[in-house]
């Protein structure tokens, strides 16, 4: 297993780790801040840098096969520096940080969203460049009283923290799950969740801003019909 640095301190940038394994999967350490695509986020790509100053681009960062596991994916090009690198092999993981500030802006904003908008949701991707939900409803939605809301609740400066609960605590909260697509990882016997003070919690396993003034200036940029019961609503960064 790969220890998960993100998922209790979502500002680190960079972290000692050593090389568990590679294979054509990607590399394997022992300890990362890269944070593995999913729950709609994509994964970080930066670099794995070396004692002696070579540098392994990576190129995007996934869940393993087994369970607890996290492989960097390197870009491509990089096969000689990689036959190098052998178990135990010290390496500085260091992420696109930039990249990685905007994920945690627009997925805090996706729970804004959902606050302003009570609906199961059946579809989420976030990016660097957007963000979007799909909700299951066949209601219309108001483009300007959508941004009127978030620039209140943004303005409004509310707390962002996680918390743990175990399995069994969720199981006796199903109304905390909104998400139709992606429902939260069970088998460790715990559950992330993420609050914003009087806003919104939910499960969530994805990195945030530690406050929604943080979000800073995000405005709904489309508003699409995609079936009869889908309302996809796409955010950007003003």
């Amino acid at each position: 297993m790969t220890e998960e640095l993100f998922r209790d301190d979502a500002t680190l940038h960079a972290c000692e780790a050593r090389v568990l394994a590679w294979d054509a999967a990607g590399v394997q350490l022992d300890r990362t801040v890269f944070y593995p695509h999913g729950g709609g986020q994509a994964g970080d790509r930066g670099e794995l840098r070396l004692a002696d100053g070579r540098v392994l681009a990576i190129a995007d960062t996934r869940k393993g096969a087994l369970p607890g596991s996290i492989v960097h994916l390197p870009a491509p090009g990089q096969d000689e520096l990689l036959a190098t690198l052998g178990p135990g092999t010290p390496v500085r993981a260091v992420i696109d940080a930039e990249r990685r500030r905007r994920h945690m802006r627009f997925h805090t904003a996706t729970h804004l969203l959902c606050a302003l908008l009570p609906h199961p949701v059946d579809g989420c991707s976030i990016t660097a460049e957007y963000a979007r939900l799909d909700f299951h409803t066949a209601e219309a939605f108001d483009k300007e009283a959508l941004n009127a809301g978030l620039a209140r609740l943004v303005a409004e400066s509310h707390p962002v923290r996680h918390r743990w609960i175990s399995d069994a605590e969720l199981d006796a909260n199903p109304g905390l799950v909104r998400s139709m697509s992606v429902q939260p990882p069970r088998g460790s016997g715990r559950v992330r969740l993420l609050e914003i003070e009087g806003v919104d919690l939910q499960p969530c396993g994805g990195t945030h801003v530690a406050n929604t003034a943080e979000i800073g200036a995000v405005v709904v940029t489309k508003i699409e019909k995609k079936s009869a019961l889908t309302r996809r609503v796409v955010l950007g960064l003003a």
